[in-house]
C-alpha cells in the first residue's frame, strides 16, 4: 500500500480518509465572498475561510503588500534579534488593541501556538513573583483553543484528549454560563491558579459569554490575582461588533491572542498582546521567555498585519459589519420558524442556529449531512454541536446576504425532506 502511485496525497485534517478528495470539498479559487469548487460550483462563503477571511477573498492591497516584502526583505528571525517590519507591526497592533493597557506583542505562527505561549508565559510570570504554585491554568467547558499538545489540553470540549494522552494535570475546566464553579475552584485550589483562558464568545457554538460570567471574572481576579486571557482569535478584528470583543468588557485582559483576522487569511500568524504590568515584571527580572518559531513575525508576514490594519480602517470593515450584522438578525429571526431549527445564537458576524429534529439536537453525523445538503444549494457554512454557525466576511453586500439566505432556505428544505420523513424517525 505504502508504494501505491494512485493513493490520493493530501492528508485532509480532521476527515476519514474515505471522504478524501471530493470534488465539492476541493477548492480551486476564491473571489470576493466566493469560492468555487473542483465540481465546477461557486459557493458562497459564510464560512470566511476558517473566521478570518473577515476582508473577502483576494484583496489587492494586502496581496501587494505581502509581495512587496517577499523581494525586498524574504526573510527575518525573531530569534534573539528583531527587525523593522515585526516592529511595526507590533505597533500597529497596540495601536488597534489600546496602547494605554497593552504594551508589547509575542508573535507566533497559530491560535494553538500562541495558546501553549501564553500558559508558559502565565507560569513564568508566577515564577518571577516567586509564587511557584501557581501553575495551573482554567478554561471554559465547551472551548476551543486549539490542537496542539497545550492548546489541546486546554481546549474544553471533547476531542480524543485521553486517546492522544494529552497531559490535563495543571489545567481546569469551568461552566461558561455560571460563575460559581469557577468561584468553587477558586476557593479550594485559588492559590494554584495562574490564569483563566476565555473565548469571549465560544467557537464550538457562537455561545457569548454572559454579562454575568464577565463581571464575575473581573471581580475574581481582583479577589485572587490570576492573569485573566482574552482568546480572541476569533473573535478579533471586527467579528463580534467591536475591534476586539474584550474591549467591551467590564475591565481589560491581561493577555489578549490575536489569529484568524490578523493577516485576512493571507498568512500563518497569530499574536499574544501582553498588558504592560506583565511587561514589568520581566524587565524587572531581565528575565527572556523561552519560546521561538521559525516562521513568526517573519517579513511578508509582518507586511500582511499592517495591510489588513490598514484595510481595516479604509473599508470601514467594523462599521460595515454592524450592517452585515442587522441583515443577519432578520434572516435568523426568518429561520428560526423553519422546522429544523430550534433557536440561534452568536454576536456580530459570528452566529450559530441550533438545530433539532422532533425535539432533538441532531448527532454530529446527521449534522454533517445538512451541512453538505446546504453546500449543494450553493453556500459554505460550518458544523458546530448541533449548530450550523455562519461567519461571514464583514463586508457582505446585500446581494451576498441573499445568496446565502437562499442556500440555507434550500439545504434546510432539502435535510427536513428526509430527516422529518416518517421513515427517519425512531
Amino acid at each position: 500500500m505504502g508504494t501505491d502511485s494512485a493513493r490520493y496525497p493530501l492528508w485532509e485534517l480532521l476527515e476519514r480518509p474515505s471522504t478524501f478528495g471530493r470534488a465539492s470539498h476541493t477548492a480551486v479559487r476564491a473571489e470576493g465572498t466566493r469560492v468555487l469548487f473542483a465540481d465546477g460550483q461557486w459557493r458562497q462563503c459564510a464560512t470566511s475561510g476558517l473566521w478570518n477571511v473577515n476582508l473577502g477573498y483576494g484583496n489587492p492591497r494586502i496581496a501587494d503588500a505581502v509581495r512587496t516584502a517577499l523581494i525586498e526583505t524574504s526573510y527575518f528571525s525573531l530569534f534573539r534579534a528583531g527587525h523593522e517590519p515585526a516592529v511595526a507591526a507590533s505597533r500597529a497592533l497596540l495601536d488597534v488593541c489600546g496602547p494605554e493597557h497593552f504594551g508589547r506583542v509575542l508573535h507566533s505562527t497559530s491560535g494553538s501556538a500562541a495558546n501553549d505561549l501564553t500558559m508558559k508565559l502565565a507560569r513564568q510570570y508566577w515564577s518571577l513573583h516567586r509564587q511557584f504554585r501557581r501553575r495551573v491554568v482554567v478554561g471554559l467547558k465547551g472551548s476551543y483553543h486549539g490542537l496542539t499538545y497545550g492548546s489541546h489540553a486546554l481546549t474544553g470540549m471533547s476531542l480524543g484528549q485521553s486517546y492522544y494522552s494529552v497531559d490535563q494535570r495543571l489545567i481546569r475546566h469551568v461552566s461558561h454560563e455560571d460563575p460559581a464553579e469557577l468561584e468553587e475552584l477558586l476557593r479550594t485550589e485559588g492559590d494554584s491558579i495562574a490564569a483563566v483562558v476565555v473565548e469571549p464568545v465560544l467557537g464550538t457554538g457562537a455561545l457569548p459569554l454572559p454579562d454575568t460570567m464577565l463581571a464575575a471574572l473581573a471581580r475574581l481576579r481582583r479577589e485572587y490575582g490570576f492573569l485573566l486571557v482574552a482568546d480572541e482569535v476569533a473573535t478579533g478584528f471586527g467579528r463580534t461588533g467591536s475591534y476586539f470583543a474584550s474591549q467591551n468588557w467590564p475591565e481589560p485582559p491581561d493577555v489578549l491572542l490575536a489569529s484568524k483576522g490578523l493577516t485576512n487569511g493571507t498568512c500563518a500568524a497569530a499574536a499574544v498582546v501582553v498588558s504592560h504590568a506583565i511587561c514589568d515584571v520581566f524587565d524587572r527580572a531581565d528575565s527572556a521567555l523561552t519560546h521561538a518559531e521559525t516562521q513568526a513575525g517573519a517579513p511578508p508576514t509582518c507586511a500582511a498585519m499592517l495591510a489588513t490594519i490598514d484595510e481595516m480602517a479604509r473599508l470601514d470593515a467594523v462599521g460595515r459589519a454592524g450592517r452585515v450584522s442587522a441583515k443577519l438578525d432578520g434572516l435568523l429571526a426568518e429561520l428560526t420558524a423553519h422546522p429544523l431549527v430550534a433557536d440561534d445564537n452568536g454576536l456580530g458576524c459570528f452566529r450559530a442556529l441550533r438545530l433539532s429534529a422532533d425535539g432533538a439536537d441532531l448527532s454530529e453525523s446527521v449534522l454533517g449531512r445538512v451541512v453538505d445538503e446546504i453546500r449543494q444549494a450553493g453556500a459554505l457554512v460550518s458544523a458546530g454541536p448541533s449548530r450550523i454557525q455562519l461567519a461571514p466576511a464583514l463586508v457582505y453586500r446585500d446581494e451576498d446576504v441573499e445568496s446565502l439566505a437562499a442556500a440555507l432556505r434550500t439545504g434546510l428544505d432539502r435535510a427536513a425532506e428526509w430527516l422529518l420523513a416518517p421513515a427517519a424517525r425512531p
